[in-house]
């Protein structure tokens, strides 16, 4: 059975196949032979590809899953120092916020609070808890103050 995942990704890579055929030869062999092999390997072949050189990537009608790869292909293959150091700067802010908004949203300090009120819960009942006061039987009260007398002799 095929998996609606993998027939997206058959998809982007039959897109990223059709955009990579208008870029610029030396651009083309920066991008490793496995990656296009492994595109070329699972690409849908009967996947009709509209592009047009004229429009920009983000005016295509393309999958989500398209554009992320040939933003990947450009960060790693085409980019220069410096416009990786951006992207890789951009992409750790961008995943701080996200992992912001997962705190947020799914707040983590509730475990901290149920500790606090356990704390709480625990330091009520030792306060309600009654002193037990042992007494020592009858034989051994006799015993100690007849070695406290003799200490006092001594």
């Amino acid at each position: 059975m095929i998996n609606m995942v993998d027939i997206k990704y058959s998809k982007a890579f039959s897109e990223v196949l059709e955009v990579l055929k208008y870029i610029p030869k030396e651009e083309y062999e920066k991008i490793p032979l496995e990656i296009i092999e492994l595109m070329e390997d699972n690409c849908l072949e009967d996947y009709n590809v509209e592009y047009n050189p004229d429009m920009t990537l983000s005016e295509q009608n393309f999958l989500e899953e398209t554009k992320y790869i040939i933003a990947i292909l450009f960060r790693d293959y085409w980019a220069t120092d410096i416009q990786k150091n951006k992207i890789l700067l951009k992409e750790q802010q961008d995943a701080y916020l996200e992992n912001l908004e997962k705190e947020k949203k799914f707040n983590t300090n509730i475990f901290e609070n149920k500790l606090k009120n356990v704390e709480i819960e625990n330091k009520q009942k030792e306060n309600n808890q009654l002193a037990i006061i042992e007494k020592d039987n009858i034989f051994k009260r006799i015993i100690t103050k007849i070695k406290n007398y003799f200490k006092k002799k001594i």
